[in-house]
């Protein structure tokens, strides 16, 4: 499995992201390569990103949000 995570550079969760993801992967007893990313607005909106921070497993995005731009 492979978790790819894009944030703003201002964005202020990733201490709380990478905590959340260790915790879900161990509570299922999985294992995964995941990657956190700063983006730019600029690299935000080639990406296709609505929100920040933007989680992908293997690809999917796991809560699409229903806004346009990269907050």
């Amino acid at each position: 499995m492979r978790i790819d995570c894009y944030m703003s550079e201002r964005c202020g969760s990733e201490a709380a992201l990478k905590e959340n993801i260790k915790k879900a992967l161990g509570f299922e007893g999985l294992e995964a390569e995941v990657s956190f990313s700063r983006v730019t607005d600029v690299e935000a909106a080639e990406r296709g990103l609505r929100g920040s921070p933007s989680v992908f497993v293997d690809g999917e995005e796991v809560q699409p949000a229903d806004i346009a731009g990269f907050y």
